[in-house]
């Protein structure tokens, strides 16, 4: 190989060069100018907006589950289980855990929202997950001892009517 630079390739030793072709991209002919530059611009759909708007929304809760103004007995705020007796907006159990995961749906959320596929797939299995989370909130005694997340009755309609928001789209 020779030592000079070949034009497309990379020094990898000192005397090894690598040659990187990449395949020509060439527009189709009866393409503007302008035609190109609206293709290279990034849309944003329904369902990217949906699934950005929803990641906000979890975000949110579980930041305010953390503020005393939002969260009814916030002293009483444990880090996971059903013995938590923070309530937040006074209806909805929370605990420290149950906050964080929100804002980690959040942030996911907010990841996936910026393709379809992905937005699609973060509803589609979010609301999956909350629908489980409902039966699992019906199935399983409020103060028994399987419960290891902090629910309520008020908690279970939540996850039903967000499970069946969240696949409705």
């Amino acid at each position: 190989m020779p030592s000079e630079q070949l034009p497309g390739s990379y020094p990898v030793g000192r005397r090894l060069w690598l040659r990187v072709r990449f395949p020509p991209v060439r527009p189709p002919r009866d393409m503007s100018a302008e035609t190109r530059a609206e293709q290279r611009k990034f849309v944003v759909g329904p369902v990217q907006h949906a699934a950005a708007t929803v990641a906000a929304v979890f975000g949110l809760v579980g930041l305010l589950g953390f503020l005393p103004g939002f969260t009814a007995n916030l002293g009483e705020l444990t880090f996971a289980g059903h013995h938590s007796g923070a309530l937040l907006f006074g209806v909805f159990s929370v605990s420290a855990l149950h906050n964080v995961v929100h804002l980690l749906f959040a942030v996911t959320g907010l990841a996936l929202a910026s393709a379809v596929r992905p937005a699609r797939a973060f509803l589609l299995g979010g609301g999956s997950v909350y629908l489980l989370l409902a039966l699992y909130g019906w199935l399983v005694p409020i103060d028994g001892t399987a419960n290891v997340v902090p629910l309520n009755t008020a908690d279970n309609w939540l996850h039903l009517a967000l499970g069946a928001g969240l696949n409705a789209g």
